[in-house]
């Protein structure tokens, strides 16, 4: 610049400003400073974490499409790229043969097998269920039942199913069924609350939901044939059937054997047996062929054991959702403990779930936050109303002359005068009847002297041989316990339905050839095909029929045994499983758990777990299997 210019105006931004900073500003620096050195430590540790971790091992169709896209870009030069060949490689995969894939596989198993012989222990990070995800909707069967006509409410009670009309609870409370399902064994079947382990049994849904706890097991397994016009009537998918095609079903006014099975679908979709989808499964369809039979099944086991089942696999991980009936465990809480404060002065009735709407249940709710939570009460004793036998939901009283009332099954007697049974008419209700505990054919009830005549019918599974006739109006476990309760033929094109005994004739005459008979005591060897899911074993002494089930899991195949009887069987066998390779053997040694068919889905039980390296090269197992007899458990079992 000349000296002889103007001066001009500096611009500030172009000149650099420097601060010293005061004891503050280098405080606020050094945190920065050591904050950005602790991040950039965090960043090298996790990269060094990723790269220290091994890739999982490929699948065998990798090893073969990078094969195979190698030699077709060599030979294919004007090929368009990697999509061509990727599409090429696919098509010619589809068309090769499971001997021609072998090779593939072969190598796809030893990879996986060293990965997970070096690979690291991998340690499941627990599920912490903060939400409950469930698609048990008893608001959404509310408002179907709102809408039935009277004809179709009376189809529904000819089916057993009656007790459902007196639903009045229309939310889950959500808080509640995460706190039960913490406390809920699946493996003991019961409840451990308030100090005390709560065992569940069909009984404990009778009493609750008003379902029979006796009759034939429910089998929603068979030949798909049979249901293939059902499905195609049901526009069934692979993920099931559409809810809301049953709602449109519903709102039909015909109550035909149509509306029989959409309404039990529909409520065991959204009630009673929901899985972790939103539609409903196809299996059901195979207990409802014959809509004559329904009112005759199990449905409070069936109940159960469908609870026990989703509520087990999702702690196994395989479900995001809670399937099964959670409205049966917040009644059978409320049911079943007792808390100060909470009681109803109102009349007991059977079933429970028409005691439970959302007044009572918020009035519940309210005094346990007070008392500080769940769980503060005393836990009920069940023989209070497990004695009471759940007559008739439906009785109608006839009339009340001469002293006698007649309600249909039992009589009631009443000695006393004129003034006396005039008062009684103004004290009973008509509509509502309070079914009293019994422990004898005789009791007292207030003024009242009543005596309870026998009802006496044939056992439920008559039709399979048994003789036995049951007083219904006593206390008698003789149809839980009927040795006679059907089975069904584990083979899947066959329909066949006996008692144990008639089945293992059937299987004798009609099956020899598709089983394996053993000697008990006796080590039998047998082998699995990598298609085979399950090998019928017969025994030459007495023709009981045993399971060899298998499924395939991420690292091997599961294997145990199970027999084929009623599921109340006290019956249980020790059986043994050895599986080798080479120097290496794996070993299961337990009991039987009994079955009326074949196994579905993944019981709580014991099992042997194989992985993918003993299998043979043609991808077979090869156990050794030995059952002994049960008349000797006692010097064999520990």
């Amino acid at each position: 610049m000349n000296l002889t210019d103007p001066p001009r105006a500096m611009d500030c931004s172009t000149i650099p400003v420097f601060q010293v900073p005061n004891e503050g500003d280098v405080s606020i620096l050094d945190v920065n400073d050591e904050e950005n050195v602790v991040s950039d430590e965090m960043r090298k540790k996790k990269k060094k974490k990723k790269q220290a971790s091994a890739p999982r091992p490929a699948c065998s169709w990798v090893y073969f499409s990078r094969e195979f896209i190698k030699e077709y870009s060599a030979s294919h030069p004007e090929s368009s790229g990697l999509k061509a060949a990727t599409k090429a490689a696919s098509d010619a995969w589809k068309l090769m043969s499971t001997e021609e894939k072998e090779k593939y596989t072969r190598r796809a198993r030893e990879v996986w097998d060293d990965y997970l012989s070096t690979a690291p222990a991998r340690i499941p990070k627990p599920r912490k269920q903060t939400k409950l995800v469930t698609r048990c909707s008893p608001g959404r069967l509310f408002n179907v039942l709102q809408r039935l006509t009277s004809e179709q409410k009376a189809a529904v009670k000819s089916m057993g199913f009656g007790s459902l009309l007196g639903l009045r609870c229309r939310t889950l409370r959500r808080s509640l069924c995460l706190w039960l399902l913490e406390r809920f064994n699946t493996a003991r079947r019961s409840l451990e609350i308030c100090g005390e382990r709560i065992p569940l049994s069909p009984r404990d849904v009778e009493h609750v939901m008003g379902l029979a706890a006796c009759g034939k097991d429910v089998v929603n397994s068979g030949p798909d044939d049979l249901i293939a016009d059902l499905r195609q009537s049901y526009n069934a998918t692979n993920r099931g059937i559409s809810v809301r095609l049953l709602e449109e079903r519903l709102a039909a006014p015909e109550a035909g054997d149509d509306f029989k099975r959409s309404f039990i679908l529909y409520a065991l979709g959204t009630l009673l047996s929901p899985t972790a989808r939103l539609d409903v499964s196809p299996s059901f369809l195979h207990f409802l062929i014959n809509m004559d039979v329904v009112h005759q099944y199990n449905w409070g086991k069936f109940l159960l054991d469908r609870l026990v089942r989703e509520v087990s696999r999702f702690r196994q991980g395989k479900q995001r959702a809670v399937g099964g009936c959670l409205l049966f465990l917040q009644l059978f809480y409320y049911e079943s403990i007792s808390i100060e404060g909470a009681v109803s002065s109102a009349p007991i009735s059977v079933p429970c779930l028409s005691s439970w709407g959302e007044e009572e249940i918020s009035e519940r709710e309210k005094r346990e936050r007070e008392l500080g939570g769940y769980g503060c009460g005393e836990v009920i004793s069940k023989e209070g109303y497990h004695d009471m036998e759940l007559l008739e939901y439906g009785i109608q009283v006839e009339g009340l002359s001469g002293g006698k009332m007649s309600t249909g099954v039992p009589v009631f007697e009443q000695e006393g005068t004129q003034a006396d049974e005039e008062q009684i008419n103004e004290d009973f209700s008509m509509e509502e009847i309070c079914v009293a505990n019994f422990p004898r054919s005789k009791g007292v009830c207030g003024d009242m002297e009543v005596i309870v005549e026998p009802d006496r019918r044939p056992c439920r599974n008559k039709e399979y041989g048994c003789s036995e006739t049951v007083d219904y109006t006593r206390k008698n476990d003789h149809e839980d316990n009927c040795t006679f309760a059907p089975c069904a033929c584990p083979l899947p094109k066959c329909n066949f339905v006996g008692s144990s005994e008639q089945l293992s004739l059937h299987f004798s005459n009609k099956h020899w050839d598709s089983g394996r008979r053993f000697g008990y005591n006796i080590p039998l060897p047998v082998s699995l095909g990598m298609n085979e899911q399950f090998l019928v074993l017969q025994a030459e002494e007495d023709g009981i029929l045993f399971i060899l089930n298998k499924s395939a899991e991420s690292i091997g195949n599961v294997v145990m045994v199970t027999c084929i009887a009623p599921s109340s069987s006290k019956l249980h066998f020790l059986y043994d499983l050895v599986c080798g390779k080479g120097i290496s053997s794996l070993r299961l040694k337990s009991l039987t758990e009994n079955f009326p068919g074949r196994v579905e889905g993944f019981p709580p039980m014991d099992f042997l777990l194989i992985p993918y390296r003993f299998l043979d090269p043609s991808g077979e197992i090869s156990l050794e299997v030995c059952i002994w007899n049960s008349t000797e458990l006692g010097s064999d079992c520990p």
